[in-house]
């Protein structure tokens, strides 16, 4: 007995078990009670009770409590009921009862018994719900549910606990479901029908509840409730559940990601718990977007350790904040470190001994690498891809996978043709030793450092404008939690030296992406103004995910696949380490000159330059 509430219970159990007895004796004798065996009776419940007791002891009927009775529960119940009914003749022959103990009275006794436990657990529940839901009705805001399925009919029930929300009607297309009720609230009609139940009901806000529905039909549907005026909103994602800290709301606005969302990534999970768990995994740029999520994601597969290596120390700081306060038993490890430091990598892979490294750590933003730090961007991805890349070859790690960008093909820009010689330096190192290098390519994620999503949201919130470099830019996006299953997917799948290329679906032109978020704020589109900027240094109107001179060959997984790119002479990568290396700063016009050297696909793109005059100092 955990409580006296469940002692409680107990007795009450003992004492229906005694009531379902004795109404099965006298059942049996046709309630005459002048022709009743009170001996019988006498003889049999000191038995029965403790057989009764001890079965619903072993079956653990007072782990759960009454107000959430559920079928499992009443499935707990029965099983409890008929191993004890077995378990009494059995008694009554051991213990040598003379009293007999009519057959009948063991069909009666546990139909009535059931009927008793589990009537008792129900209509309890029913009365807890009704005395909350009445508590809590006249509180709580209307809101109609968009869609009638199994995540409406679950939702339904948490708000009616709820006494921030109240639901008030559902819609849904399905002409079966017109005019049902579920869990007390009627379908009031087809979505079209939103403007008519809304004036019916009071309300504009509604949930868009059906997970089951494509990117398509979700944008359509939102779409038209946001055009008739409505609020639209959501429920929480699996994956904020998964990375909130605190308290996450029942109900959330939609935001433009859910929107942009694409199905959910089958992962191989019995592969990837081969690949991770129970080893040591060290991922750098660990406190970024998609380092941060990478380590959510390998803390699910159950690793040894996790060594989270950043150079800053805040970004590891609220990272293991995050990761204490979910309860992560997993140790992870926060090590400041920058990656172009050989001393201090070496020193961490010794000391730790990972099995597996991604390397996640770079700069990526594209205007701010072109100008005045076009060197640091060259030092940070290149030479800090190495440094870590032939680290791990030296210290035995087994797997190391480059987190790379769509920009790395065909590069207009140092931060994509930097990238792309993270790439060649990896598939050199692909040739050598033991260690198994794999390379991830993939575009924009939303809400990433940097993103347009932030900045969008921020220039809505002062009124405008929205700025845009060109109309006709378009982008591919996917979410940061797909993009780093995916990068653990073909981690686990690669056999060394592929370039893995992830289905980014279809691109989304950025004006679309501002119209959209517009209409998310409840304002109309032409509310906010769009001023077109033109394109920023380095920038390009499309990314590519192939160069000219690659082709792909599909995968087992239907979202990879791999990139057959050009091989990478031994002797250039020699002559690139050696300019790497270079003690002298190099100005951003000799960084552009030079890279077409390395990386004879990049063709800087034409646009506007800042004047500004480099520095000559030593590069640290």
């Amino acid at each position: 007995m955990n409580n006296w509430r469940s002692l409680l219970v107990f007795l009450y159990d003992l004492m229906a078990v005694a009531v379902a007895w004795a109404l099965a004796f006298v059942a049996r004798f046709n309630f005459n009670f002048n022709e009743m065996p009170w001996g019988w009776l006498s003889a049999s419940l000191p038995v029965v009770l403790p057989v009764f007791g001890t079965s619903f002891l072993l079956l653990r009927l007072y782990r759960g409590l009454w107000r959430y009775a559920s079928l499992a529960d009443l499935r707990r119940i029965l099983m409890a009921v008929v191993l004890a009914t077995a378990a009494s003749p059995l008694a009554y022959f051991m213990l040598r009862i003379e009293a007999p103990l009519p057959r009948s009275v063991l069909i009666i006794a546990p139909v009535l018994l059931l009927f008793i436990m589990c009537g008792s657990r129900m209509a309890y529940r029913m009365w807890k719900e009704s005395v909350i839901s009445l508590a809590t009705h006249a509180k709580g805001e209307p809101v109609i549910l968009v869609g009638a399925g199994d995540a409406a009919a679950n939702l339904v029930k948490e708000l009616t606990r709820s006494p921030l929300w109240r639901p008030v009607a559902l819609l849904d297309d399905d002409p079966t479901k017109s005019g049902a009720v579920i869990h007390g609230v009627k379908v009031a009609g087809r979505i079209e029908d939103f403007p008519r139940v809304a004036a019916t009901t009071g309300t504009r806000k509604a949930v868009l509840i059906i997970p089951s529905a494509s990117r398509e039909v979700r944008r359509r549907i939102a779409d038209f409730c946001i055009a008739q005026g409505a609020e639209l909103m959501t429920v929480p994602s699996v994956n904020e559940l998964m990375r909130g800290a605190g308290e996450v709301e029942l109900l959330r606005r939609v935001k433009v990601e859910d929107l942009l969302g694409r199905d959910p990534v089958q992962l191989e999970s019995e592969a990837l718990h081969e690949f991770l768990s129970r080893r040591i995994v060290m991922v750098t740029g660990a406190g970024g977007s998609i380092g941060s999520e990478l380590c959510r994601q390998i803390l699910r597969f159950e690793p040894s350790a996790l060594v989270a290596f950043d150079v800053s120390e805040y970004a590891l700081y609220q990272l293991k904040e995050s990761f204490d306060a979910q309860g992560v038993k997993v140790p992870v490890l926060p090590v400041v470190g920058d990656v172009k430091n050989r001393i201090r990598v070496e020193q961490v892979l010794a000391q730790f001994k990972p099995a597996v490294v991604f390397h996640a750590a770079a700069y990526k933003h594209v205007p701010m690498m072109e100008e005045l730090n076009a060197w640091e961007a060259v030092r940070n991805n290149a030479l800090g891809t190495w440094t870590v890349a032939e680290a791990a070859r030296r210290a035995g790690v087994s797997k190391f996978v480059l987190v790379s960008t769509d920009k790395a093909v065909n590069p207009t820009n140092v931060m994509g043709a930097t990238k792309r010689m993270a790439e060649m330096l990896c598939q050199h190192l692909a040739a050598e030793g033991d260690t198994k290098y794999e390379i991830v390519r993939f575009g924009n994620v939303l809400g990433s450092a940097g993103s347009v999503i932030p900045k969008f949201q921020e220039q809505i919130a002062k009124g405008g404008p929205i700025t845009v470099t060109h109309p006709e830019i378009i982008r591919y996006f996917m979410s940061i939690p797909e993009a780093a299953q995916l990068v653990l997917q073909a981690g686990g799948m690669g056999r060394g030296g592929e370039i893995f290329v992830l289905d980014m679906g279809e691109p989304v032109k950025i004006v679309d992406l501002a119209r959209a978020m517009i209409r998310l704020s409840g304002l109309a589109e032409d509310a906010i103004e769009i001023q077109f900027t033109g394109l920023r240094p380095g920038e390009k109107l499309f990314e590519e995910l192939l160069a000219d001179d690659e082709s792909t060959v599909p995968t087992h997984h239907p979202k990879l696949r791999i990139a057959r790119a050009r091989e990478v002479s031994p002797a250039m990568v020699g002559e690139l380490l050696d300019w790497l290396q270079g003690r002298r700063t190099l100005t951003d016009d000799e960084v552009r000159r030079d890279l077409r050297r390395w990386v004879p696909e990049y063709a800087p793109a034409q646009g506007p330059r800042l004047n500004a005059v480099s520095g000559g100092r030593d590069a640290a």
